[in-house]
């Protein structure tokens, strides 16, 4: 879950290095390094903590160092301090690696190689590989970083310099993301597209077992047994712009705020008053007919984008459908044939479980369709057929947009899979079909009427360690997605559950002023839900509320505070309900001086087991 980046040209690399560790900053922040190479001499600058640290050492100045590589670090083995981070030597100070992913025969090595005589600074996995490059060197590079990974079992994307060969980075990749950049007279090296996106829209995108060797003025690419690769060039259609924070004081507002134009972009093109546009998705409607039961398998809020689609999709089109967290997936036996479709969600495209799980579902005969926001991503590339999620660049650690447009992705796959099985009837479609049309203008609406209210409650949330979020149904699944976001950027301990299950034993930590946050938005079980909610005010919970408009309940009579989500078809309602529960958990972090965009101990893309 590192970031790694590279550049050789005849610029000053240090600001260009850094500038693309800035953008891949999200990947880990525990640590960071780059390194300069001039006058046949690396030079190694790092240090613990965020970037800025790293900067106040860095002498940009240096007009000599004009190729390098850097890094930013998500701690998997050794703990996070300077000895720890990269870029790793090897003995001689000769070769200079830095490395995204888990060795997981290091040990193994490191012992053999401690036996021939080498001597290790570090508690990392990754040192071993320096110094395995320096085992195997003769008079190649290329042929040294080949036979090197030969020996690695585990994960990585590597990039190496050498004083022995000073004209030339050489980039390899196995289940960890590696791009190449390419532009004139210059070329980079990164584990993400974003990095660069300031100097270049042309990358090659490595797939497992390929290498480069990049020079400033050409890239070679190559398999593991030193075969040439064939490959076009990915053009982005991005711009640098959208990944910055454009007068925001943290990415997670703007993406908050983004949303009603991202969701816009998701159903571009494929929705109209007359139905659903997938002509992008390979399958024929009648092998889309075929599939009798779905597995959804994803990770964290994509797991619970899937959560929402069981219900849209089991009520609506009468199929059976199995939510699967995907770390778990991969390490059973799933049922699956040629009659599964199995869909995978990632906003990255490059989380290791998900990626796993694909290959155990195409392995057992079942199609694969991925929700995925980045193009060209590994799970893009393998995967059958492809829903891009057209969110745009997710700079935040805690995920908003990309969650919306999860959801939104199920709700056409909902109206697409009862369309061709004919399993909703033609006036809840077209009503359905007018609502998510309007859901951009209701996000709008939702972000505006709620955005007092949520930073009003925020403020209380200040000097709490606990909190709790109920529903029922699908609103059950917003609880866990509000826990989650509130959890992992304020560090409020939040837990969710179905408001049926309260009196079964949660309803014990339940005292006078405990936060409680009530989703009341589906109809066949509200009173249900209204009496749940009556069991923790009778213990003294102060509780906010989420409701659809109804006249006929007084929803003060329950809850303490109330948002009103605008009026809209309840099985649309989702995307709307989640918007202030985005909001709360940001508010909440800010009055809590949090570190929002960088939570403690996360990172945006899960790119290790």
């Amino acid at each position: 879950m590192c970031g790694i980046v590279g550049y050789i040209g005849d610029k000053k690399a240090a600001p260009i290095l850094m500038e693309g560790l800035e953008h891949l900053e999200y990947r880990g922040y525990d640590s960071a390094g780059i390194a300069l190479q001039a006058n046949k001499k690396i030079n190694v600058t790092k240090e613990v903590g965020k970037l800025d640290e790293l900067k106040e050492l860095m002498d940009f100045s240096n007009e000599e160092g004009k190729k390098g590589i850097g890094h930013t670090r998500w701690a998997t083995h050794g703990r996070p301090s300077k000895i720890n981070s990269h870029p790793h030597y090897d003995c001689n100070n000769e070769f200079a690696i830095v490395h995204n992913g888990i060795i997981e025969n290091f040990q193994e090595l490191k012992n053999e190689l401690v036996e021939k005589g080498h001597d290790f600074q570090s508690e990392t996995d990754t040192e071993v590989i320096s110094h395995l490059i320096e085992e195997k060197y003769t008079t190649n590079l290329r042929e040294a970083v080949r036979e090197a990974v030969r020996d690695l079992e585990g994960s990585y994307a590597l990039a190496v310099l050498s004083t022995k060969e000073s004209d030339k980075i050489i980039g390899v990749r196995k289940d960890s993301p590696l791009v190449i950049g390419k532009s004139n007279g210059e070329n980079f090296i990164a584990s993400d597209m974003t990095a660069f996106l300031s100097y270049t829209d042309q990358f090659y995108i490595l797939d497992d077992g390929e290498m480069a060797e990049v020079s400033k003025n050409n890239i070679e690419l190559f398999d593991l047994d030193g075969e040439n690769v064939d490959k076009e060039i990915f053009e982005v259609d991005w711009d640098a712009e959208m990944a910055e924070k454009n007068g925001y004081e943290h990415y997670m507002l703007k993406e908050i705020n983004e949303q009603p134009d991202s969701i816009r972009r998701v159903l571009n093109n494929r929705i109209s008053p007359a139905g659903i546009n997938f002509s992008e998705i390979g399958f024929t409607e009648k092998e889309m007919s075929e599939f009798d039961k779905l597995y959804v398998v994803a990770c964290g809020t994509a797991y619970h984008s899937g959560l929402v689609g069981e219900y849209l999709i089991e009520e609506m089109v009468n199929i059976p459908v199995e939510v699967e967290v995907a770390s778990e997936f991969r390490y059973k036996e799933p049922i699956l044939d040629q009659n599964t479709l199995v869909v995978v969600v990632s906003q990255s495209g490059e989380t290791a479980d998900t990626l796993a799980a694909l290959r155990l579902a195409k392995e057992k005969g079942a199609k694969v369709l991925a929700f995925v926001n980045v193009k060209g991503s590994t799970i893009s590339r393998e995967a059958d057929e492809v829903i891009y999620l057209k969110a745009g660049p997710e700079i935040a650690v805690a995920s908003t947009k990309a969650y919306v447009n999860m959801v939104t992705a199920f709700y056409l796959l909902t109206l697409y899979l009862g369309e061709i099985k004919g399993s909703i009837a033609r006036e809840k479609q077209e009503k359905m079909i007018k609502d998510v049309l309007r859901l951009p203008e209701l996000a709008r609406e939702t972000i505006k009427r709620s955005k007092k209210i949520v930073k009003d409650k925020a403020k209380e949330f200040k000097n709490i360690n606990s909190s709790f979020f109920i529903g029922r149904n699908i609103d059950y699944t917003l609880a866990l997605e509000g826990a989650l976001k509130l959890k992992e950027i304020s560090y409020i301990h939040a837990e969710a559950y179905p408001a049926g299950e309260l009196k079964h034993g949660t309803l014990a930590l339940i005292e006078e002023g405990t936060p409680v946050i009530a989703i009341a938005t589906r109809q066949n079980v509200l009173e249900k839900t209204l009496s749940n909610i009556e069991e923790v005010r009778a213990r003294g919970g102060d509780i906010l509320g989420l409701v659809l408009p109804n006249s006929d309940i007084d929803y003060e009579e329950t809850m303490d505070q109330i948002i009103e989500i605008p009026e809209v078809d309840e099985m649309v309602s989702s995307i709307l309900t989640i918007i202030p529960l985005q909001l709360l958990a940001y508010y909440a972090a800010v009055y809590r001086d949090c570190d929002i965009d960088q939570p403690r101990n996360l990172a945006k893309s899960v790119t290790v087991e």
